[in-house]
C-alpha cells in the first residue's frame, strides 16, 4: 500500500495535485452559491431601507 502511495516517488506531486483539484472543484461548485447569498442579502437589506426611507 506504501508503494502504491509512494508512486515510484511521485507520490508528493501526484497527491497534491490531486487534492489541489478537489479544492478548486469544490470552490467552483460552491462559489457561486455564496454570490447569490450574499446578492439576496444585499438586496433584501436595500428594499429594507428603501421602505423606511418611504415611510418617514
Amino acid at each position: 500500500m506504501s508503494a502504491w502511495f509512494d508512486m515510484g516517488g511521485h507520490g508528493l506531486y501526484v497527491w497534491s495535485s490531486y487534492g489541489l483539484f478537489v479544492v478548486v472543484m469544490l470552490w467552483d461548485l460552491l462559489s457561486p452559491w455564496l454570490r447569490r447569498r450574499r446578492l439576496l442579502r444585499t438586496l433584501a437589506l436595500k428594499i429594507r431601507r428603501e421602505a423606511a426611507r418611504r415611510s418617514t
